[in-house]
């Protein structure tokens, strides 16, 4: 059985928003000039299910996929440090973007390329956009099931079954292979590579392909236009209380927050 993870190289979203940067020539969101890239969470979650399938199941392989325009090697090839039999970076400056449908078509391409997959794992929805819409589309380019938000994922036969994670439970959910299913956090975090296993990935060397390797077909004009791209901005202020002792201290605080309407009471409209 052959699992292809789709991965994604992202700016570390635990970045404080005063340190980010806006091109807004190609409407992107950079990170600090000497801050590393990181893997979208989702994807690591997807991946380690990858993982745990082969350790139920034992012969499965799974194919570690990304696109992009420049990669952090070392942040990538944390796949193959925890057990990623292959990563697969499909490199071209035309894969930076916020485009989903064109990141699922070329995705698309790459699997077929790559001899196609018995099941697709990809996390939920990218750290960067949000958007959680590249799985849906590559499902429906490969004409494949796609099941979401799955936080457990097993093998029965030729179906893939799993537990969809709800706000108040869960859904079980199974479809035939090949199928497409997008990852959650409940399912866990991705295991730690081993000091053995770093060491061994450092030496191993990505399958790097191009566009035109891969047979992807002609970006089309975007069916969406970014028109504008801000970063929120927030502002706090600190106002210390002081008194004698702590009751006038309470005090003064007590009268602060009724100024403030603090805790006050709703109009209900009855006065």
């Amino acid at each position: 059985m052959r699992v292809v993870v789709c991965l994604k190289q992202v700016v570390d979203p635990l970045t404080p928003a005063d340190e980010l940067a806006l091109d807004r020539n190609r409407m992107r969101v950079l990170g600090p000039p000497r801050s590393a890239p990181v893997t979208n969470g989702y994807d690591e979650q997807a991946l380690e299910a990858a993982l745990r399938l082969r350790d139920s199941l034992g012969e499965v392989e799974v194919v570690a996929l990304s696109l992009g325009d420049r990669f952090q090697l070392d942040v990538m090839k944390r796949a193959l440090a925890v057990g990623a039999d292959e990563l697969v970076l499909v490199q071209d400056p035309g894969l930076d973007t916020w485009n989903g449908f064109r990141l699922a078509e070329v995705l698309g391409a790459a699997i077929a390329h790559l001899g196609g997959a018995d099941l697709i794992l990809c996390g939920r929805q990218a750290s960067d956009w949000d958007n959680a819409l590249v799985p849906l589309v590559l499902a429906e380019h490969l004409g494949l099931p796609c099941l979401t938000i799955a936080r457990q994922v097993g093998i029965v036969g030729q179906q893939v079954k799993v537990e969809r994670a709800l706000e108040d439970g869960v859904q079980l959910m199974e479809a035939d292979l090949p199928a497409v299913v997008t990852v959650t956090s409940e399912l866990g975090e991705l295991r730690y590579p081993t000091v053995k296993a770093r060491l061994k990935a450092a030496r191993q060397q990505p399958t790097l392909l191009s566009l035109a390797e891969i047979g992807a077909p002609p970006a089309r004009p975007p069916l969406l236009e970014v028109v504008d791209l801000d970063l929120p901005l927030s502002s706090r202020e600190c106002q210390f209380v002081t008194g004698a002792d702590g009751a006038e201290a309470g005090r003064s605080l007590a009268r602060i927050l009724v100024g403030a309407s603090v805790g006050a009471p709703a109009d209900n409209g009855r006065g």
